[in-house]
C-alpha cells in the first residue's frame, strides 16, 4: 500500500481537531470526506477508517511513540508512523518520517500487550470499573468492542419488506446479507454510503446496530396503544415502534432536547410514521399531565455508552468517572420519574447502551425495591463479545393492575 500526502494530511488535521480541540470523532470524518471531491471510493475509506483506527488505539500508539499525550503537530505524525509501521506500510522519503525507528515500535508493540489497559487503549478508570463490574469477561467485551462496527440496516415495514429492501439495495449495488434472528436487519457486505441512494430517501430503512433493534420489540406494543419514548433522541426506536404498531394508535416521543425532536420529525416523514407526536421535556409538568396514562413506556436512559465504543471510540476519552457516577444518579432519577406515566396493568422497558451492572441491573433492582407496584417480566443483556454487535441492556417491567 502506497501512502498518498493529500489524505495523511487530512488525517493528521482531523485528529487535530478530535485531539486537540475536542471535537466529535464521527462529525470531523463526515467534514473531512468533504474537503476534496476528487477522492473515489478507496480515499475515501482509507481517510475515514484510519482517522477512527487511530481514535481507537490512541492510547496505544501514544505510548509506543513515546509522546506522553501531547498532540503537537509533530506528535501526531509519530503517532501516524507507529500506525503504518503497525499495519505494514512502507513509509515515504517524506521528512515527517525522517528518523522513524520501525524494529523499536514494532518490539514496544509486543512488549505493551501483557497490559491490558494500554494493550486494549483504554483510560485507567475505565479498565478499573469494567475488571471490577465484569471480572475475565471484561477481556472478552474489551476485545470484541475494539473491532470496527458492521454496518446494519433496519427494514422499515412501515413502506416495504425485508425481502423487497435487498433488491431495492442490490439495484443500486449494494449487497447486503440477511442476519438470522433479526426479522428486519440486513448488514451490509462492505461499508458503502448508503446515505446517498435512493432507498434511503424514500425511507425504505433506517441505519440501526442489531441489538438496538431488540429494544422496541420488547416493549411488546400493539397497535393502537398509547406509547411514551421518553428519551427518543433523533429518534431511531421510536420510529421502530411506530412500524411494530402499524402507524396505529399514538406515540408521543420526548426528549430534554428539541432540536433532536426536529430531527426526529424530519426521518418520520420520510419513514412515513404517522402517529408520533413530539414533546420536548422542558420541566417537570411535561410529565405530570401524563400520569398513568400509558400503555407502554419506554425509556432509553442516557448512559456511558460503553457497550457502543465500537462505534463511537472517541467517546473513551470524552468519558471519565466523575461522568459514570452522575448518569448513575440520573438514570434512578429518570426511572422514578417517568415510571409514573405507565398506567395500571402497562409495561415499562428501561434500557442501555452499557454493559455494566451498576447502570443496568442494580438500577432496576433498587428501582423494584421501591416500588413495589411493578414487577419484573423479564430482562436481557446483549454482550458484545457473544454477539459480535453492540452492548446492550433491557428490562421489562409490568405494573400491576
Amino acid at each position: 500500500m502506497r501512502l498518498h500526502r493529500n489524505l495523511v494530511l487530512a488525517v493528521i488535521h482531523a485528529l487535530d481537531l478530535i485531539y486537540n480541540e475536542n471535537e466529535y470523532a464521527d462529525k470531523v470524518v463526515q467534514k473531512t470526506l468533504k474537503l476534496d471531491k476528487r477522492w473515489g471510493a478507496r480515499d475515501r475509506k482509507f481517510v475515514a477508517e484510519t482517522i477512527y483506527d487511530m481514535v481507537r488505539w490512541k492510547r496505544l500508539y501514544n505510548e509506543i511513540a513515546g509522546t506522553k499525550e501531547h498532540y503537537t503537530r509533530d506528535n501526531l505524525w509519530k503517532n501516524f508512523a507507529v500506525w503504518a509501521t503497525l499495519k505494514g506500510i512502507d513509509l515515504p522519503d517524506w521528512k515527517y518520517f525522517e528518523g522513524t525507528p520501525t524494529r523499536r515500535i514494532k518490539g514496544k508493540f509486543d512488549e505493551l500487550q501483557s497490559i491490558r489497559k494500554v494493550r486494549e487503549s483504554i483510560p485507567d478508570w475505565m479498565d478499573d470499573t469494567g475488571f471490577k463490574e465484569l471480572g475475565d469477561k471484561w477481556d472478552k467485551e474489551l476485545k470484541e468492542l475494539n473491532k470496527q462496527a458492521r454496518v446494519i440496516l433496519r427494514t422499515n415495514t412501515l413502506k416495504n419488506t425485508r425481502n423487497q429492501l435487498k433488491a431495492a439495495l442490490e439495484a443500486e449495488k449494494i449487497d447486503t446479507e440477511i442476519l438470522p434472528g433479526y426479522p428486519d436487519a440486513l448488514v451490509l457486505t462492505e461499508r458503502k454510503n448508503v446515505f446517498l441512494t435512493q432507498a434511503f430517501k424514500k425511507g425504505l430503512f433506517e441505519v440501526q446496530d442489531a441489538s438496538s433493534q431488540l429494544v422496541a420489540p420488547f416493549l411488546d406494543v400493539k397497535p393502537g396503544q398509547k406509547v411514551i419514548d421518553t428519551c427518543a433522541g433523533a429518534g431511531g426506536k421510536t420510529l421502530h415502534l411506530a412500524s411494530l404498531m402499524q402507524n396505529k394508535g399514538q406515540i408521543i416521543a420526548m426528549d430534554i432536547y428539541g432540536h433532536k425532536l426536529a430531527e426526529l420529525k424530519k426521518r418520520a416523514k420520510r419513514d412515513g410514521a404517522h402517529n408520533i407526536e413530539n414533546r420536548t421535556i422542558e420541566n417537570s409538568k411535561v410529565i405530570k399531565r401524563l400520569k398513568g396514562k400509558a400503555d407502554r413506556v419506554l425509556i432509553d436512559a442516557p448512559c456511558s455508552g460503553i457497550g457502543v465504543l465500537k462505534r463511537n471510540p472517541d467517546s473513551k476519552w470524552k468519558l471519565n468517572k466523575e461522568f459514570l457516577d452522575r448518569i448513575r444518579k440520573t438514570q434512578a432519577e429518570i426511572l422514578d420519574q417517568y415510571s409514573s406515566m405507565v398506567k395500571k396493568g402497562g409495561k415499562l422497558v428501561y434500557a442501555t447502551c452499557s454493559i455494566l451492572p451498576s447502570e443496568n441491573e442494580k438500577q432496576v433492582e433498587s428501582f423494584l425495591s421501591s416500588n413495589k407496584d411493578f414487577k419484573l417480566i423479564k430482562e436481557k443483556k446483549v454482550s458484545p463479545s457473544d454477539s459480535g454487535f453492540d452492548g446492550f441492556y433491557m428490562a421489562l417491567m409490568q405494573k400491576e393492575a
